[in-house]
């Protein structure tokens, strides 16, 4: 296909595990990815990924993947990964029951097992507790690591409009995570394709531009590198709103959450 400026580009449909096989090695300069996350939605399609018995079933299948993308990608690309978390459920009924919707009786999303072994949720495993948050972003990102990634950045994805919960023991889950990975120490990133903008007086006594320690103790002072135009390097916490989707798919990321992926990647 050719866009209105005239590129060539071609869109890739099936499952990743094969599409990336068709892909020459290293001809990717940034994979912007979210992976299914674990146990939370069935999409009923066999093979899928996402409904693994363990937490380590869903990360072998997890690193499995992420070794094509290493192949296919660059040396110095960047990889960006998307994961969000899930929470641990008994099968027995005894938290209350299941209310069909990805989440328990009291409000928590829970785990749902494999489709076609009659429902429910997976049985804790691994050491989970009822009720226990997984940490499947930061498990995910310590396999990729221990499997040879740069694990560079996390990125926390802030949702100014999140899902709303009907829990009442803590607080409502209001953010996800991006990971920033990388083959090799160094790689391409163009830092100044999306530098935020800064209130160079906020928080003290005006800054001076290009200034990395200023006079006084406010910890704010610290660090704060402005670019002439009053820009300084993009910060780690990114508040971007969700956004619907109305195509048949269930948990499509917003794509302002993938702009400034690509233009640094």
């Amino acid at each position: 296909m050719t866009d209105r400026s005239g590129r060539n580009w071609k869109l890739l449909i099936g499952d990743c595990r094969d599409r990336l096989a068709d892909l020459p090695e290293g001809s990717v300069q940034t994979c912007i990815t979210s992976p299914p996350y674990w146990g939370l939605r069935d999409y009923g399609v066999d093979g899928q990924m996402g409904l693994e018995e363990t937490p380590d079933d869903f990360l072998a299948a997890m690193v499995e993947v992420f070794r094509s993308v290493w192949r296919v990608l660059r040396d110095d690309g960047t990889c960006w990964v998307n994961m969000g978390d899930s929470y641990a459920s008994r099968t027995d009924g005894s938290d209350g029951g299941w209310d069909g919707d990805n989440k328990d009786r009291d409000g928590e999303p829970s785990i749902r097992r494999q489709a076609n072994d009659g429902g429910g949720r997976v049985r804790l495993s691994s050491g989970l507790k009822q009720k226990d948050l997984c940490g499947m972003p930061w498990r995910l990102a310590f396999a990729l690591q221990a499997d040879g990634w740069y694990l560079r950045s996390d990125i926390i994805w802030s949702k100014p409009n999140p899902m709303p919960e009907s829990v009442t023991d803590r607080p409502t889950k209001a953010h996800e995570y991006i990971f920033l990975l990388t083959k090799r120490p160094r790689y391409f990133y163009d830092a100044d394709a999306i530098r935020e903008k800064a209130d160079k007086t906020a928080g003290g006594p005006p800054r001076q531009f290009g200034a990395t320690v200023q006079v006084g103790t406010k910890r704010q002072d610290v660090g704060q590198v402005f670019t002439d135009n009053g820009q300084r390097n993009r910060r780690t916490v990114w508040e971007i709103p969700t956004q619907p989707y109305s195509e048949a798919h269930f948990a499509t990321f917003p794509e302002s959450l993938v702009v400034p992926c690509v233009l640094a990647g």
